[in-house]
């Protein structure tokens, strides 16, 4: 092997070597125990688990076996998922004709409900009247939470109860003026961030920009960036001051994951979220089961998100000191 070709290979392995040193965790500084937050979907709800995967599917007709009482985006389902030890709630939230934000997931009334139509076209009188449990069955035959008083709660019903940790708000709309609307009533409350529609979720950050944001193509924009020059250690300033959710089962093509990779995030203002296994629909799950937890590194400077909070909350709680809210 002549001299060039020594220097050449040389020179390969120094820049491999450099490479693995600026993004491997094992040289990273260690989080502490109680790092790894919660983030609970919907509070304690009934999860929705056919194999397809639609906007337009009736999911309250399609839940797995009914283990518990709650309603999901209801202030006593709030409630349970942060005595469970979640650290953030997400809810869904709709604005009405007369400009009332409800906290309901669907696009229409028709299939949790028992009444019809285009969840933002009606008034918030005629939501208010109707039962939020009325359409969950997990055997197409029996609907046990039937007049049982589940509400569809407005946004300031949730945001003035005590409450034990954040709140995550998911605009179910595009609409800009929904991101403008709503920051009056998110002041001064127990909000960990905002994301959803596109327009609604960057006119709220227009407004404040302190507040944690995430939308789908600035999501894209950031991890296409990242994966080309993340190898460097650089952050992409798409990545910066926001959050940013990441499927477990490509976490690993990411540069620095996991320590590296959350603590460059961190160092800009950006958290991490940890999201279930991501199944090319568009569709991405929580981490729900204990097969997909045990995938999660452990501790990690990141937030899980869970379907079954119930489940998860108790097993990622149990060896942490204290919770910070």
């Amino acid at each position: 092997m002549n001299f060039i070709m020594r220097l050449f290979y040389i020179f390969l392995i120094s820049c491999v070597m450099a490479l693995w040193v600026n993004n491997s965790s094992l040289l990273a500084v260690q989080p502490s125990k109680d790092a790894t937050k919660l983030i609970a979907h919907r509070g304690v709800h009934q999860v929705y688990e056919n194999v397809d995967r639609s906007n337009d599917l009736c999911r309250a007709k399609h839940i797995g076996r009914i283990e518990h009482d709650f309603v999901e985006n209801t202030l006593p389902s709030i409630q349970a998922a942060f005595s469970f030890g979640a650290d953030v709630v997400e809810i869904d939230v709709h604005r009405t004709v007369d400009d009332v934000f409800v906290v309901f997931h669907d696009w229409t009334l028709d299939c949790q409900t028992n009444g019809t139509g285009v969840t933002h076209k009606q008034t918030y009188d005629d939501i208010a009247s109707l039962d939020a449990g009325f359409g969950f069955t997990d055997d197409g035959r029996t609907y046990p939470f039937r007049g049982r008083g589940s509400v569809i709660p407005r946004i300031e019903d949730i945001l003035s109860a005590d409450l034990d940790g954040q709140l995550l708000i998911n605009f179910k709309s595009n609409r800009s003026r929904d991101g403008e609307l709503i920051l009056p009533l998110l002041k001064d409350k127990p909000i960990w961030g905002v994301y959803g529609g596109a327009k609604p979720t960057r006119a709220a950050h227009s407004i404040d920009p302190d507040l944690l944001t995430m939308d789908r193509p600035s999501l894209i924009k950031c991890w296409v960036r990242y994966m080309a020059l993340g190898w460097t250690g650089y952050v992409p300033e798409a990545c910066r001051d926001r959050w940013v959710g990441v499927p477990i089962n490509y976490a690993n093509l990411l540069w620095g994951w996991p320590n590296r990779l959350t603590d460059r995030m961190g160092r800009h203002g950006t958290k991490v979220v940890i999201w279930g296994p991501y199944d090319g629909s568009g569709f991405s799950s929580g981490i729900n089961t204990i097969e997909n937890l045990d995938k999660v590194p452990s501790p990690i400077d990141a937030y899980i998100w869970t379907d079954k909070i119930e489940v998860i909350g108790p097993i990622v709680k149990a060896d942490i000191p204290s919770r910070s809210q």
